[in-house]
């Protein structure tokens, strides 16, 4: 039996040495470059000081480590990726400068994974190089994330698809030099059936931006990274299509479950840096004759976030302790990612707004990261399919092999049982006690 908890020294060494580099060389970024596309525009302002730390990264081996090493990576297992996402957690820009961002992370699996040659080079190793960046164009303003609710077509002309529909919340569509877009293709059968994936170049004549948004309020209307798609008989080849036509859904499924563990990895890094903050605000402050950290209250608070934070940060490399074990994407591994994608903006809103108010009007305030970490909540109970849906997903495969009760009382009722239990041990039972002496 094998049931360890610990690091090996050497990788240790790489975590501590990450650590050190994320806190003194890329939070800085996040101080100074605060546009919401600041960390993935390849011609932004930001580039000049990111590329030289990119260039640090790889020469540490620890570029683009979810990658196997036919594409340039390490390839890591999921828990080791765990603990490394963690740190990268504690800054935007971290993810950027170890090649880690979504979506292009995802995206680069998938090419792949399902990209012809041409594809693969015209797009895939630029993208792994850091050099451009990609957009996963899936939702949209009536349907959401519900593929059975999507009107965007894609009709066959020729060797062409003509795409006519819109898109919502494409994330880097503006800054993208392609975006995978997911379409339906055949809207005579069902959508896991006829719907496909297609790269559309960036520009390409009838694609639009209508507008682009940010999360949360404090940007300004049209100023954000998610891009409002239309689609107006835009042509491009059918052999830019991405697997096989029809094949969208199962290509789509299999981006999914690394971006939702990946989300909750950093998830961790940031419910980290939230308690760091809560710690260090306690001992600091002082109120009523006494330090914050003296008071019972403040202390309770403090113990329920980290309990809450281990219980989350073990359930998320369980999680990728089962996907490094069973190699895909397996039922127990989905129902795992399903579970932690789920409890992830409930962890989040408890520990952030905890450390909100123990820093009181400071931490409401734009001068502290908290009302960033803030924002995150909703987004996480959101992105990569609502907290409803995956609770679903949980809740179904736990009831896949229940039984119902045999009779009109539960298996479990314990006049039932009890009767059941007296039967097993009659001969005891029959027994006269032993008169004490």
């Amino acid at each position: 039996m094998s049931w360890d908890f610990s690091t090996e020294p050497e990788f240790q060494e790489q975590l501590d040495w990450m650590l050190d580099f994320v806190r003194t060389e890329v939070e800085p970024l996040d101080l100074v470059f605060r546009g919401p596309a600041d960390p993935f525009d390849p011609n932004g302002r930001a580039r000049a000081i990111i590329r030289p730390l990119q260039q640090v990264v790889k020469e540490r081996g620890l570029w683009a480590c979810h990658l196997g090493p036919e594409l340039g990576g390490r390839g890591f297992g999921q828990v080791k990726l765990g603990l490394m996402n963690e740190i990268l957690g504690r800054s935007r820009f971290a993810p950027v400068v170890f090649g880690t961002q979504a979506p292009d992370t995802g995206n680069a699996e998938i090419l792949a994974r399902f990209g012809t040659d041409e594809q693969r080079q015209r797009y895939l190793q630029p993208l792994l190089d850091g050099e451009i960046v990609s957009c996963y164009s899936m939702t949209e303003p009536q349907a959401g994330a519900d593929p059975g609710e999507f009107t965007c077509r894609a009709r066959r002309d020729g060797e062409d698809w003509v795409i006519d529909g819109e898109k919502w919340f494409a994330s880097h569509a503006c800054i993208a030099e392609f975006i995978i877009l997911m379409t339906i293709t055949d809207p005579n059968v069902p959508v896991h059936e006829g719907s496909s994936m297609i790269i559309v170049p960036n520009p390409t004549p009838g694609m639009e931006i209508i507008r682009n948004t940010a999360v949360g309020p404090k940007d300004e209307l049209g100023s954000g990274v998610h891009g409002y798609l239309r689609f107006t008989g835009c042509r491009v080849p059918v052999a830019n299509t991405l697997g096989p036509i029809g094949g969208g859904f199962k290509v789509a499924q299999s981006r999914l479950g690394g971006g939702r563990i990946h989300h909750a990895m950093r998830t961790v890094g940031m419910l980290n840096k939230a308690l760091e903050m809560m710690c260090e605000r306690v001992v600091s402050r002082r109120t009523k004759g006494e330090r914050l950290a003296d008071k019972q209250m403040v202390q309770e608070k403090l113990a329920e976030s980290y309990t809450q934070i281990l219980q989350f940060r073990l359930h998320v490399l369980y999680a990728a302790w089962l996907l490094d074990r069973d190699k895909a994407y397996s039922r127990a591994v989905r129902r795992e990612i399903s579970a932690v994608k789920a409890a992830m903006p409930s962890v989040l809103k408890d520990v952030v707004y905890r450390a909100l108010h123990l820093h009181g009007s400071l931490g409401m305030s734009n001068e502290t990261p908290l009302m960033d970490m803030w924002q995150y909540v909703p987004e996480m109970g959101i992105v990569d399919g609502p907290t409803e849906v995956h609770l679903v997903s949980v809740a179904k495969d736990l009831l896949r092999n229940a039984a119902p009760s045999p009779g009109p009382f539960p298996s479990y009722h314990v006049p039932t049982t009890r009767a059941a239990a007296e039967a097993k041990f009659a001969a005891v039972l029959r027994q006269s006690p032993e008169t004490p002496e």
